[in-house]
């Protein structure tokens, strides 16, 4: 098990690294979640390196994607699993760039949390909105 700070982020990693880049964007947009966000309240900011790094470690071992969601699932009480998909969503159009490997990530993550499908489409519909430019 890992706190439930380190499942959140680790969510948002998955979704970055999907594409094997994660972003400038999507790494402001997790600085910043962690940040300013209510969830993060009682995190040290300053642990979020290390954090993400560990993520993208395990993600690098065999079955690594299956083994870290499980991982999310077990740390993730059930009130934070709709905010951990709504964080993934935030940093999948952080770039403005959805693409097929980010979408099948969040699709994994929907699934393994078991969000929904009302729900989750409210939810990347926000995230869409939000980072909607003109």
């Amino acid at each position: 098990m890992i706190s439930h700070h380190a499942a959140l982020i680790y969510t948002m990693v998955l979704v970055s690294a999907a594409d094997s880049d994660m972003s400038d964007a999507e790494i402001r947009a997790i600085g910043e979640m962690v940040r300013y966000l209510p969830v993060f309240q009682d995190y040290q900011p300053e642990t979020l390196p290390a954090t993400a790094e560990a993520c993208a470690e395990m993600l690098e071992m065999e079955d690594g994607l299956e083994k870290i969601l499980e991982l999310v699932r077990q740390s993730l009480p059930a009130k934070l699993r709709e905010t951990a998909y709504a964080l993934a969503c935030d940093v999948a159009v952080a770039d403005a760039e959805m693409n097929q490997e980010k979408l099948r990530v969040l699709e994994l993550i929907r699934h393994k949390l078991e969000i929904d499908r009302l729900v989750s489409a409210a939810i990347e519909r926000g995230a869409r909105a939000r980072y909607r430019r003109a």
